[in-house]
């Protein structure tokens, strides 16, 4: 049964339907607001936190998901252009790091202008497509500053998506 088939035929509110999906996959949340939910989503090689919210001024749903690291300043150069190299294989959404808060942020913006409406599966989409981009790419950053690996190097790891369980 599709997701869209569980909630009532009326004008949702597109955080709602944020927590609703929450509440379906048992991730823990938070509502902060009206507008905004927070969440925790156990990905393979860590718990990722999400934000996501809604924005009535330009129309648009924004999603952050994020992740602690602390590279060594020297690595920054490094990170940098890991980014740039991630960020060429994506083609919704982008990353970047926060050094301030030593975050690194999968950011991606959902415009829903005119009054559109944004389905169940569609965010559900979202978010996952936000875990499984940080799930690709988390082992070439660990390669890259920590493994002593070129960027080309690490995003071999990327770039070989596996399939299937061993």
């Amino acid at each position: 049964m599709a997701l869209s088939e569980h909630i009532l035929e009326e004008d949702l509110h597109p955080i709602d339907i944020v927590e609703y999906l929450a509440e379906h996959h048992d991730w823990s949340f938070d509502r902060i607001a009206d507008d905004q939910i927070a969440m925790a989503v156990e990905g393979q090689w860590r718990t990722y936190s999400i934000t996501l919210a809604w924005s009535g001024f330009d129309e648009t749903l924004r999603l952050i998901c994020s992740f602690e690291m602390e590279p060594p300043a020297e690595e920054l150069p490094k990170l940098y252009e890991t980014l740039n190299a991630m960020n060429d294989q994506c083609w919704a959404g982008a990353f970047t790091y926060w050094d301030a808060q030593k975050l690194m942020i999968y950011r991606y913006g959902l415009v829903l202008a005119g009054g559109q409406i944004a389905g169940p599966e569609q965010i559900d989409t979202l978010i996952n497509t936000a875990v499984t981009s940080a799930e690709r790419f988390y082992p070439a950053i660990q390669l890259a500053i920590w493994g002593d690996r070129t960027v080309e190097q690490a995003m071999q790891v990327a770039i070989a998506e596996a399939y299937g369980r061993a």
